[in-house]
């Protein structure tokens, strides 16, 4: 029975997944029979269920970043057995990989991210708050989708490299623990880059698009350690020095710090350890700060956060034992030339059609969440093109940043939340599951490779996206944040993931 449900979806799928003109559009363009190969591959019943499942079980093993064991594994298995030569274990990260194909230039590159958060553990497809295992991972950001729609659409441009005979090489680089932006500039740093010509990224979302220009902000995440002294807290709390206070008169110390720094700052921290019984003063204690501004900014403002840590260990006699920068990166500088060329393919490929259930699911989310219950979107993105004339006011970051110093790049987000789902949020995760998850990762693994068959086939097109990328160089030439002396955290996650592996395993054994 269960198959049968799998193959009446994969075939609904299909019958509306078929590339066509984004609504409103004219007339059909001309495909290339190289493209067209690509795009009737993920059209397929099998490839369509294949890919939906693996971003599914993904989504189960809810692995948080640099602790991905099981999805580095599935995804560069499944490059592999597809006829890629995969590199794994690289930049001194264990779930980073890299799998390639063909030989040559061009060199397209597809990034692809597989990491869950922490505290996010929800039931798919239900619309209330309903944990798989309460305190557990929960893929919240979508990235079960992210690297399984990379992997289909690379194995389709194989494909159709393979039918059609044109050249030059395709890269899936698996990076993991985006949502701790801790893999690329490690990566970067390795040399794993070099030799790229374009780079294609992905990201889930409740929109279909792409957008060129500035964004994000760029971020220092680093672990401040603080060594005191132990001693009774009632009987002879003179002899001992908190390390605790020291954390608590640092943060005290950013927060008033809030006040003199532009609108562009982002500043926020969690107490990762600070003592194990109140009747001991605590001699040892750290806290984890996130510093976000913009690149001219950025440098500036971590000093003067890591000024505050100084200044807390000062005020409570304690020693500032370690400053452990887990990342440091870039704003991102989206290429327009090559956002213009995925725009394209996004209207080629268009929004995918959801079902009356997708619908229902979409409409009692956003009533659960306060949202406008309008559903699931029906058309794609206009192209985002920056706002001018305005401050830049912050937000969110990725280390996707860091490539894009490096190679031309942009962004091709594609759909499977509802509209008013919250990011980094239960809801979230409750999208990421099932029918419309695997619509919007088909949707998105087709505009990527549309896109990477265009710069592998049509020179003219690469060419554009080169250009621009070595005149913006000369202004904006790449100098890493990431102390040299930095190494992968790979230890970071590790406790509170063993903490969950297990009853995640057995939930999804249950399924």
């Amino acid at each position: 029975m269960k198959k049968n449900i799998a193959a009446a979806v994969a075939v609904a799928l299909v019958l509306t997944l078929v590339p066509g003109p984004a609504a409103g559009a004219p007339a059909k363009p001309k495909i290339a029979k190289e493209k067209r190969f690509a795009l009737d591959w993920l059209s397929r019943p099998e490839t369509i269920e294949k890919f939906g499942r693996i971003s599914d079980r993904i989504w189960g093993y809810a692995e948080l970043g640099l602790q991905e064991f099981n999805s580095s594994k599935l995804l560069a298995d499944t490059l592999e057995a597809a006829g890629f030569t995969v590199e794994r274990g690289l930049a001194g990260m264990p779930t980073c990989f890299v799998a390639s194909y063909g030989s040559g230039k061009p060199v397209i590159g597809l990034l692809g991210e597989f990491d869950a958060l922490p505290m996010l553990s929800q039931k798919g497809r239900v619309s209330k708050k309903d944990p798989v295992v309460e305190g557990a991972p929960g893929h919240g950001c979508g990235h079960n989708a992210m690297c399984t729609a990379a992997a289909a659409a690379a194995i389709a441009v194989k494909e159709a490299m393979d039918a059609h005979g044109f050249k030059g090489t395709i890269k899936v680089f698996g990076s993991p623990a985006e949502e701790i932006v801790a893999s690329r500039p490690y990566m970067v740093r390795a040399g794993l880059f070099e030799g790229v010509d374009a780079v294609i990224d992905n990201h889930s979302s409740s929109g279909f698009g792409t957008g060129y220009g500035v964004g994000g902000n760029a971020l220092f995440s680093t672990i401040f350690t603080f060594k005191g002294k132990t001693a009774h807290s009632a009987g002879a709390p003179w002899v001992g020095r908190s390390a605790l206070d020291a954390v608590e008169i640092m943060n005290v110390a950013t927060n008033y710090l809030r006040e003199h720094l532009p609108l562009s700052q982002r500043l926020h921290y969690v107490v990762l350890e600070g003592g194990e019984a109140p009747n001991v003063v605590p001699d040892r204690a750290s806290v984890w700060y996130y510093v976000r501004n913009t690149d001219e900014r950025l440098e500036e403002m971590y000093e003067r956060v890591v000024n505050c840590a100084k200044a807390g260990a000062l005020a409570a006699g304690v020693e500032l034992a370690d400053v452990r920068v887990i990342s440091a990166i870039h704003q991102s500088h989206s290429n327009k030339a090559a956002a213009e060329l995925f725009q394209k393919n996004i209207e080629l490929v268009g929004m995918p059609a959801w079902s009356d259930e997708e619908q229902a699911f979409a409409k009692a989310l956003q009533k659960e969440l306060g949202a406008k219950e309008t559903g699931m979107p029906a058309e794609v993105n206009a192209l985002e093109a920056p706002r001018s004339g305005r401050e830049f006011v912050g937000g969110g970051s990725s280390d996707v940043g860091e490539v894009t110093l490096i190679a031309p790049t942009a962004t091709i987000t594609f759909p499977g939340a509802a509209p008013g789902a919250i990011g980094h949020h239960w809801s979230n995760v409750a999208c990421w599951y099932g029918s419309a998850a695997w619509k919007g990762l088909n949707a998105g693994a087709k505009a990527i490779a549309a896109s990477a068959v265009d710069l592998l086939t049509r020179p003219e097109e690469l060419a554009k996206l080169r250009k621009e990328f070595e005149e913006y160089s000369k202004a904006h030439p790449y100098k890493p944040f990431l102390p040299a002396d930095a190494v992968p955290p790979n230890d970071l996650n590790k406790e509170l993931m063993d903490k969950y592996r297990g009853l995640l395993e057995k939930a999804l054994a249950e399924k």
